[in-house]
């Protein structure tokens, strides 16, 4: 975060120093004051990183997921709610911090600083350029590839916009670039760019394109995908192989994985990147307050259908365990992935509130489902009242690398049983399944493939897909995901929760002999202190109940069904804003919109 202070610092002296008629005009001085020095250029430098996403965008990035439920459904995704005109819809085609990496690009030029200096400091500006366009083309497909500085006369403003297949080769150009030229090879601090961190990004950026070109097949290029699979797959064994990162194991497989979210200082095993809270400076995040406010954020929960899919301890699917489905909640979340109860609050989690520890069940003035997220949230309610948070968001980690050299290979169907024990194996150990480590499957999954994937027959593949979900979820990846595969169906599925047995019957829902939660449909005469009750009647004086039990007095809890989410092809890309298509009609529409 220093880092962005002393921009606005470097800034501020320019500014003041080019206000009397008899000095250097400021675009001049500027030039000569930035681009002549090593120092300038990495003060100038320290300004892209504002292309990076904030702490905030972060921890809620699977805001809008498949395995989300929320306070409500997103107006992407409800029809007539969104379009080119809305507010929502005019986001996003935002060029200013582009035109502050190409200005840099193209006058780094200056001979008083070595080329070796000068290489080291475009390598990272074409870095974030690269980053920058990615989020586009991930939103719009097909934008206008701008690498030079407009001026306000400038034809080229009002140009159409670019294939996506050249953008995208733009971008690949501008990652190879920056990854022969970055000189930082480490970072301690784990928020700056290294060679490292390039590597990996190129991993991920490389992953979306060959599986998008893939699977839309509507968009012809189908035959470049294995071009990109294959960039993927290298660039994620080089990092594998000369990044020096792990998998954190220092926690055991009780506490390993959910460090990487709670921890004040970027766990730097693990963690790549990360966006770190700085008290001196006031600079926090909101995680506590956006993932256990009763009012505050989206309220976002689990979905049943997503928490199925974590495996039982030894390897084998809970989905395969006899009953599974009228388990309550208290028994079904026994004897699973350790991530599980690192990712929710189940069992034996504790809170402390005054500094004494204190069980925390699930409560129902937060979740919807009874599958409430812990996994960005600090465990004392001090923090939950605000910005307060000072744990480090991660915004790359090795972890992914492992997925997306997993997922490539398998695409490509070069994917060995080796590769899956450093991999998926090696993932699944850390979080404590005993079974399945050392080779790859070879049945497929029914439950996957009837509530997920009925399109993938490759057993290995397969569960390649479950690991992404558990092991990035709410980590701002999912709904790239789904566009990617083109599943876009999964974000209409039902918002259900954890089975109810009956009505009016009190919940333990952490084994520790005190009820929780009770449903009804009646308000009962004489309710337990200390419970939390819930009403599931059809309608209440609010109106249409939200909140029901899928049997009526029994089942599972379902959020929402009053509305009716729908995605189209056209949710693959967003519309091009109506107010920037009024000022270049030659942008265009995308198809639907």
């Amino acid at each position: 975060m220093k880092r962005f202070c002393l921009w606005f610092a470097f800034s501020a002296v320019f500014m003041a120093g080019c206000k009397k008629l008899d000095q250097t005009p400021e675009d001049s001085a500027i030039r000569t004051s930035v681009f002549s020095n090593e120092k300038g250029l990495e003060l100038y430098a320290n300004s892209f990183y504002e292309v990076l996403p904030t702490a905030n965008d972060t921890h809620r990035g699977d805001e809008m997921s498949d395995y989300g439920a929320r306070s409500q459904s997103p107006d992407f995704l409800v029809a007539g709610a969104y379009n080119s005109r809305t507010s929502q819809g005019e986001k996003g085609w935002d060029w200013k911090k582009l035109r502050n990496i190409n200005y840099f690009i193209e006058n780094n030029v200056d001979q008083k600083v070595s080329a070796s200096v000068r290489s080291q400091y475009q390598g990272l500006a074409r870095f974030f350029r690269a980053f920058f366009y990615f989020q586009k083309v991930k939103r719009y497909g097909d934008v206008p590839w701008i690498n030079r500085t407009l001026k306000v006369d400038d034809p080229a403003l009002y140009s159409g916009r670019d294939s996506r297949a050249l953008v995208m080769d733009s971008v690949l150009a501008d990652l190879d670039y920056a990854i022969a030229n970055i000189s930082r090879s480490s970072d301690n601090s784990k928020t700056l760019i290294t060679k490292s961190v390039a590597m990996a990004f190129k991993s991920r950026v490389c992953l979306y394109e060959g599986t998008y070109r893939k699977y839309h097949a509507e968009k012809n290029l189908t035959g470049t995908a294995d071009k990109w699979l294959n960039e993927a797959a290298t660039a994620a064994e080089k990092t594998m192989q000369t990044s020096g990162f792990s998998l954190n194991t220092s926690g055991g497989e009780d506490l390993s994985y959910r460090q990487l979210f709670t921890s004040t200082a970027p766990v730097g095993t693990e963690i790549m990147l990360s966006v770190v809270a700085d008290p001196n400076l006031a600079i926090y995040n909101d995680a506590n307050w956006y993932w256990t406010s009763a009012t505050y954020g989206s309220r976002l929960s689990f979905t049943r259908t997503f928490v199925n899919t974590y495996l039982n301890i030894d390897g084998t699917p809970f989905t395969s365990k006899p009953g599974y489905q009228m388990l309550p909640f208290v028994e079904e979340v026994k004897g699973r992935d350790k991530r599980l109860q690192q990712t929710i609050r189940m069992g034996d989690y504790k809170r402390i509130n005054g500094g004494t520890p204190e069980a925390a069940p699930p409560i129902f003035s937060y979740t919807y489902t009874g599958y409430q997220p812990i996994k960005w949230t600090l465990d004392d309610t001090k923090y939950d009242g605000g910005s307060l948070n000072v744990n480090s968001i991660s915004i790359l980690r090795y972890a992914e690398v492992l997925l997306n050299y997993a997922e490539a290979k398998t695409e490509l169907g070069t994917f060995t049983d080796a590769d899956w024990t450093k991999t998926i194996g090696a993932l699944r150990q850390r979080a404590g399944i005993k079974g399945g480590l050392n080779a790859k499957p070879t049945v497929l999954d029914a439950y996957m493939k009837q509530n997920y994937f009925p399109d993938v027959n490759d057993a290995a593949l397969m569960e390649i897909r479950r690991e992404r979900g558990i092991e990035l979820a709410l980590e701002g990846l999912r709904f790239d995901d789904i566009v990617r595969w083109k599943h876009g169906e999964l974000m209409t599925k039902v918002w259900n929760g954890f089975y109810v047995p009956a009505l009016d019957v009190p919940m333990d829902l952490n084994g520790d002999g005190k009820m929780d939660v009770c449903f009804y449909k009646v308000m009962p005469a004489n309710p337990v202190a200390g419970v939390n009750y819930i009403n599931v009647a059809p309608t209440t004086n609010a109106g249409v109940n939200p909140q029901r039990l899928s049997n009526d007095t029994s089942g599972e809890l379902t959020w929402l069904t009053t509305v009716t989410r729908v995605f189209e092809d056209k949710n693959y890309l967003y519309p091009i804003p109506e107010s920037d298509r009024i000022v270049n009609p030659k942008l265009g529409q995308n198809l639907g919109w």
